[in-house]
């Protein structure tokens, strides 16, 4: 097998602004977080001081030997009220885009990861009337502002999680126990949680993509652009093949669909489940498990990349993939792993643009607050301090090479 990347691949880390950053008041998750009877195991508060200290981690990252860093900007701090744009805000975003290139780091752009301003939720959030134009305003503003420094752009995170939550009833960036603090019916869901997640609506959230794009793509600065998805790598078990054909219709593939009129599709990948006749199979007797629960499983990085290039025909960029652990040593089998697979993939001829980890920091994991540890670099949550793990220089050595060792 070929374990030689192409030339130009984009190896790195990925954080969310809310997980990090801190001190994001204005943000409907934040409210959230304080609400009487939060599901949210604590709130995020200073989280990982990333809007501070993003000038030294973003150094680290290069210091690895990482050359890409996906990052997102935050909503609530750029509106803060509706029709009001905080030019500190927006420079301060450009002042980020501005170290990674300095660093000789490529940055790939989130404009959105799951938290809006609290006064988009009050209106009803993906599900209000305005909701597709309020977003695409936004993106038209934070182009025109960072556009002409940034070469890849993903309008959402995962804007088919609550559509996967639905028709599994899990979530694949959470503590999978409550998913989020969302529960029941999907119209139940933004006022549960206090916030505004993504509409379960295929239509809802492709209408705001592509409005989205149409603004993006006005410059200045051409970036590629596309979204990114939570691809769980399905698998039917005995009896269980009706069930999932149409659960991965409804939760994938109805989203895949939307990325063929995209310059990449960004996948996003942690493990897999097995759906029988009655739905989600509990994870194997004696199977070894993350701190989420979820089964750990390499191999569905590969499955879903291969999935994502045949249904799409456009590059897929892998824009998350990792484990929660507390055992570093299983993190890094866990990516040689996954890194395998994606080699796998690329030796077959899959166009495959690069690998970014999640995460690059021990952060915020919503209604978990900071139990689960996915990141190569640990954060002393008193002090900030931030300690380069083993798996971290791995990633950077492989990096470095281009190829598996």
């Amino acid at each position: 097998m070929v374990d030689q990347f192409p030339d130009g691949f984009l190896w790195g880390a990925a954080t969310a602004a809310h997980q990090v950053e801190g001190g994001n008041v204005n943000a409907d998750m934040w409210a959230a977080e304080w609400a009487p009877g939060s599901r949210f195991a604590e709130p995020s508060g200073d989280a990982c001081d990333h809007y501070h200290r993003y000038p030294e981690d973003i150094a680290t990252l290069a210091g690895l030997g990482l050359n890409a860093y996906r990052f997102g900007v935050e909503w609530a701090r750029i509106e803060p009220e509706e029709g009001y744009f905080s030019r500190a805000a927006l420079d301060h975003y450009r002042r980020m885009v501005g170290t990674c290139l300095e660093h000789g780091v490529t940055p790939v752009v989130t404009y959105n990861h799951f938290t809006t301003p609290r006064w988009f939720a009050a209106a009803g959030g993906w599900n209000g009337t305005a909701a597709v134009d309020r977003f695409a305003r936004y993106a038209a503003r934070l182009t025109e502002h960072i556009g002409d420094l940034v070469p890849w752009v993903c309008t959402f995170n995962e804007p088919n999680v609550i559509s996967l939550m639905v028709h599994l009833g899990l979530i694949p960036a959470a503590a999978r126990e409550d998913g989020l603090g969302l529960s029941g019916d999907t119209d139940s869901q933004a006022a549960q949680s206090g916030g505004s997640w993504p509409a379960a609506d295929v239509a809802v959230m492709a209408a705001a993509h592509r409005k989205a794009v149409e603004a993006i793509k006005s410059g200045p600065g051409n970036p590629a652009v596309g979204w990114t998805l939570a691809l769980i790598d399905l698998q039917p078990a005995d009896g269980g093949e009706q069930r999932w054909t149409a659960t991965r219709q409804a939760a994938e593939l109805d989203w895949l669909d939307v990325s063929r009129d995209d310059d990449f599709v960004g996948v996003q990948t942690y493990t897999r489940e097995r759906i029988g006749p009655d739905g989600v199979l509990p994870v194997p007797e004696g199977v070894a498990t993350t701190q989420t629960g979820w089964e750990i499983y390499p191999q569905a990085l590969g499955h879903t990349v291969r999935l994502a290039a045949e249904h799409t025909r456009v590059p897929v960029l892998v824009t998350e993939n990792g484990i929660a652990t507390a055992d570093d040593d299983a993190r890094i089998a866990y990516t040689a792993a996954a890194l395998e697979g994606l080699a796998g993939c690329v030796a077959d001829g899959v166009d495959v643009r690069g690998y970014l980890h999640w995460s690059l920091l021990d952060n915020f994991e919503w209604t978990s607050g900071f139990a689960m540890t996915f990141g190569l670099i640990a954060v002393d949550r008193t002090t900030f301090a931030r300690t380069v793990k083993p798996s971290a220089r791995r990633l950077g050595e492989i990096a470095r090479a281009g190829r598996l060792p």
